[in-house]
């Protein structure tokens, strides 16, 4: 995986892309949510740069299976810690998060796959949504109050 400093926009830019990710397939219902959102924007990004990370994203997850020899591109909870640990700034992980939010609810369903990387996103930057108190819920309840 291609480093990116710290809180940058690409870091947070890739982890919005791992939510586009997240569940197997990128749906234009998704990339249309980004685009509404002002997704690039938001992230101090044009939207070309947005656009390169996320294929720089694909690319990395593509050489990480051929390297273990998959045919299959894995997304394990280990690659969800390690990007998130690149956002510390909590300003940044709530815009990050508010972003993904928007974009796993663009079909009308969360998946999954975007559930696991947002409640990664919660746990790991400790962030409690507005309207929750501990013990957590599930994903779909929580980001009522995210976004």
């Amino acid at each position: 995986m291609r480093p990116y400093l710290p809180n940058s926009p690409q870091a947070a830019a890739r982890i919005v892309a791992l939510t586009l990710l997240a569940d197997g397939q990128l749906q234009r219902a998704e990339l249309s949510s980004l685009e509404s959102l002002h997704g690039h924007e938001r992230l101090g990004l044009r939207r070309f740069e947005l656009h390169a990370v996320l294929q720089d994203f694909c690319a990395d997850l593509l050489d990480e299976a051929r390297a273990a020899r998959d045919d299959d591109c894995r997304i394990t909870p280990a690659l969800i810690e390690l990007l998130l640990a690149d956002i510390d700034d909590r300003a940044l992980q709530s815009k990050v998060l508010a972003l993904c939010a928007g974009v796993a609810r663009a079909d009308g369903r969360l998946d999954d796959g975007e559930s696991i990387v947002l409640d990664a996103a919660i746990e790991q930057w400790g962030i409690v949504p507005t309207g929750f108190d501990p013990p957590p819920r599930p994903a779909a309840e929580r980001l009522q109050a995210v976004a």
